[in-house]
């Protein structure tokens, strides 16, 4: 059986460079996959092993001085939900573009998931509820009544407040994320314009509050960045197959690798369509298919679709 955690901290490290060797060690010692982003507000990581291998991990995650408070969520995991281990220093720890702007100081009011549900259960009518997380990742599970960011990128975010700023103007804001710590910089943003009555966040984001409330306000799956893809709350399904719309919510990739569009597929069109998105990849694949057969060599042709991001 393996385990998953999920975890960040924005906390100020002067050299990251130390904490990215220390982790790295620490990961290759336990035999731990994952991805980690270190900068110098913090660390952001999703980290996969056994239950034994975790357990240690978390112990000395807390033994860090900085990291003892830290929240570490935690879920089952499959066979293999990372291929490796990717451990990384950049100037975030999630990418929102923005250098002088969004401090986390400013971050928005931490909602625990029992407030969360009591908010959402007695909604004030001045209650405006955004979803922050890219438009793949909501179109499988939100919130009721949320206002979807149709965004492609997190770094889109500020953009798209922006530009619907009437939206939140005078209004309680209560902003959602997989895990919270897209939200701490995306409601400071909010903060920041001052235009809202007051901008919340959930502490832990949908994963705490749905590990209290599966049947609650948040319906469908929850989308996750590991080789689980996305994990069911409930049975609500509400997404649709990319090529027929029949109502489904399991993702695959184009098995074209020139094109690997991200996309919803109901068994019928995986089948229909050998695993890609549309004829056009299932002929590409098929045609490159007979020509490595005969030419070895050969090599993939162009597909009208760009690569997922």
């Amino acid at each position: 059986m393996s385990k998953i955690v999920l975890f960040y901290s924005y906390t100020y490290f002067e050299y990251p460079q130390r904490i990215l060797k220390w982790q790295r060690q620490v990961c290759q010692d336990l035999g731990l996959t994952g991805r980690i982003i270190i900068a110098h507000e913090g660390i952001n990581g999703t980290v996969a092993g056994s239950d034994k291998a975790i357990e240690l991990y978390k112990t000395i995650l807390k033994k860090h001085p900085q990291l003892a408070t830290m929240d570490i969520k935690e879920s089952e995991g499959n066979q293999k939900p990372f291929p490796r281990m990717r451990i990384v220093v950049k100037d975030e720890i999630v990418n929102l573009g923005l250098k002088d702007a969004a401090r986390i100081e400013h971050t928005g009011v931490h909602l625990s998931p029992e407030q969360t549900h009591a908010l959402l259960s007695n909604r004030p009518k001045d209650l405006v509820i955004l979803d922050t997380r890219n438009t793949f990742e909501s179109a499988i599970g939100v919130f009721k009544d949320a206002i979807k960011a149709e965004i492609d990128h997190f770094r889109d975010l500020p953009k798209y407040i922006d530009q619907n700023i009437d939206l939140f103007k005078d209004k309680e804001v209560l902003m959602y994320c997989t895990g919270g710590v897209r939200c701490e910089r995306a409601t400071a943003y909010l903060k920041e314009l001052g235009v809202s009555k007051e901008v919340y966040q959930i502490e832990g984001g949908i994963h705490r509050y749905v590990e209290q409330y599966p049947d609650g306000h948040f319906r469908g799956k929850n989308y996750v960045f590991d080789g689980r893809v996305a994990v069911r709350v409930n049975n609500d399904v509400l997404g649709n197959c990319y090529t027929c719309q029949a109502p489904c919510d399991d993702y695959t990739n184009c098995l074209n690798a020139r094109c690997n569009l991200h996309f919803i597929a109901c068994a019928t069109c995986i089948e229909q369509y050998q695993n890609c998105c549309s004829t056009h990849c299932k002929t590409l694949v098929q045609t490159e298919q007979v020509q490595r057969r005969i030419h070895p060599q050969a090599v993939n042709a162009d597909c009208q679709h760009a690569p997922a991001q």
